[in-house]
């Protein structure tokens, strides 16, 4: 998957806001480039996880059909860990047709990698920033 750096510098300016809470949201693209990130609000409202608005879900997936988009992952934030998914988070990655996207901001290196997770493993990573 390729992320177009707009939408890196997007995601980032997201996190980087809403720290230290986590943030999420989902990236959009046609076939394996991602065009634009669909900004959506942590319910969980914590600095340690996350869980996506229902509504807003069903929102970004009549957003993207509409602009002829594909949700092509999911990203949320670690405003103080790796970029790599804790065991919570491949516990919940229950759709292994999309990838699963991790900014970090640990210690201000921030990191962006995202990784294809099936059946409670992870599969690969591929680093975008």
């Amino acid at each position: 998957m390729t992320i177009n750096e707009d939408v890196i510098q997007a995601i980032i300016a997201q996190a980087q806001k809403e720290a230290p809470l986590e943030s999420c949201g989902y990236l959009l693209g046609i076939g394996d480039t991602v065009t634009e990130n669909y900004p959506m609000t942590n319910i969980d409202h914590s600095e340690e996880h996350f869980s996506f608005d229902p509504k807003e879900q069903f929102a970004a997936l009549r957003y993207a059909r509409k602009q002829g988009l594909q949700i092509l992952a999911n990203w949320h934030s670690h405003p103080a860990s790796p970029s790599r998914p804790s065991e919570e988070d491949i516990r919940l990655a229950n759709d292994p047709t999309i990838r699963y996207a991790i900014l970090s901001l640990l210690n201000g290196d921030i990191r962006l990698n995202s990784f294809s997770i099936r059946n409670g493993k992870v599969e690969d990573k591929q680093v975008h920033y």
